[in-house]
């Protein structure tokens, strides 16, 4: 079993919002989420965040203020007991054509770098099809979180490729039935 789990962060460790979480004030962690991450790491698992973060490009955050909100949410996963080993970001918009926005697998081969370990057959945990379809594409294993926007997710996975994809309530639940199956 690959020991690294790649998790999106907006909907699976924080709270998402469709107007963009913009401040460090408006990140909040999903109840459990914190802990999961800590369980993880306490189990030996090295974690990683690959994140868009296209509010940066459409000027609601600059690049300190997404800093920031990583910064608390290192500082509260420490407090747990757990870790987070690398965090990879876009901060690019949909028309930029970059190679690291979801679902191009970008950020995926920079966790990779960063870590010095393969991501190929790792769990990559998110709430969009975006998330689901890099995933695939650099050999992960995606599960859908229902947090987040998971559940619009989950209603159009329906007729796609991805319709037998594992489905958790969220991080926490992942988490739990992870830790009981190794």
């Amino acid at each position: 079993m690959n020991k690294l789990i790649i998790l999106d962060r907006d909907g699976v460790i924080n709270q998402d919002s469709d107007d963009y979480v913009k401040s460090l004030d408006e990140w909040h962690p999903i109840p459990g989420s914190i802990e999961a991450i800590a369980r993880l790491t306490k189990a030996g698992f090295l974690v990683a965040v690959a994140t868009n973060q296209s509010g940066v490009a459409r000027g609601y955050f600059t690049e300190q203020t997404l800093h920031d909100m990583n910064k608390k949410m290192l500082d509260l996963v420490e407090e747990a007991g757990g870790s987070i080993d690398a965090i990879a970001y876009c901060p690019h918009g949909p028309e930029d054509h970059c190679d690291c926005r979801k679902p191009a697998p970008g950020l995926i081969y920079q966790i990779e770098e960063k870590l010095h370990h393969k991501a190929q057959g790792a769990f990559f945990v998110g709430d969009s099809l975006r998330d689901l379809e890099a995933a695939r594409e650099a050999g992960c294993y995606p599960i859908l979180v229902a947090s987040g926007k998971g559940q619009r997710t989950l209603e159009k996975l329906a007729d796609t490729a991805f319709a037998e994809v594992p489905v958790f309530d969220d991080l926490a639940a992942f988490t739990d039935n992870l830790l009981k199956n190794i």
